[in-house]
């Protein structure tokens, strides 16, 4: 990954982590109720990781690649 490349948002409904963990903070959310209500992860679906990171230790930057397993 390239110097200072910093993860931070679903691309594709163009919301960021942090607004995400913000919504969690009101009203806990699973993964599955983040994606009903405002579609992040649910699109191509690369976001899902960083989705789950967030809600398991509160981080809401990456600068790692985080794949979803595929066993």
């Amino acid at each position: 990954m390239p110097d200072g490349l910093v993860i931070f948002r679903c691309v594709c409904f163009d919301r960021t982590f942090a607004e995400l963990k913000e919504f969690t903070r009101a009203e806990p959310l699973s993964i599955e109720q983040i994606t009903a209500r405002y579609g992040c992860g649910g699109s191509c679906k690369l976001c899902r990781p960083y989705i789950q990171r967030m809600l398991q230790t509160g981080e809401t930057e990456f600068r790692e690649i985080i794949e979803v397993a595929t066993d």
